[in-house]
């Protein structure tokens, strides 16, 4: 797999040796080229280790944590999903690793052809991530397109993300 893949993701990171065991793969493998780790952050254990398994994980570029923001709320509670995820958000940020922010954006629209006012409030908030994943679906050209004009449009006409002019 190593030969013909740019990137690992590696689901269910609890624990820095989760990381170990794929970096030890990776080394003894004669890959001769880099390639990329992106850590899937979805359970208790992986979020409260989260920053020695970044530490890990810096052993290799590039690399990156997808926020599983559906599974951590099962795991975590829902009261605590909007706080737990602005925490990995900020810790990515911290270390300059790249966060993916996943887990039913826009997913109506894909799904249905138009999306509820829940999903565009949670997508103007996902701009803070570097990346945004969306899922498949019949519509998902349609939510592409949305989410661009989401993007563009808090990138032009927002106010609080200028710099304060003096």
């Amino acid at each position: 797999i190593l030969e013909h893949a740019d990137i690992i993701n590696l689901s269910f990171v609890n624990q820095p040796q989760n990381v170990s065991e794929i970096l030890e793969m990776i080394r003894t493998s004669p890959l001769e080229r880099d390639i990329g780790l992106i850590l899937k952050i979805e359970t208790r254990s992986g979020f409260d280790n989260l920053p020695e398994i970044i530490l890990e994980a810096m052993k290799i570029y590039p690399i990156g944590v997808m926020i599983a923001r559906g599974d951590l709320a099962v795991e975590l509670g829902w009261e605590k999903i909007g706080r737990v995820q602005e925490e990995i958000l900020s810790v990515c940020k911290a270390a300059h690793i790249t966060s993916i922010w996943a887990t039913q954006v826009l997913e109506n629209l894909a799904k249905k052809g138009i999306p509820s006012r829940a999903e565009i409030t949670d997508t103007m908030m996902a701009h803070r991530a570097d990346c945004i994943m969306l899922n498949k679906g019949s519509y998902i050209l349609k939510a592409i397109k949305l989410l661009d004009k989401i993007l563009k449009n808090l990138k032009t006409n927002s106010t609080a993300l200028k710099p304060i002019e003096e």
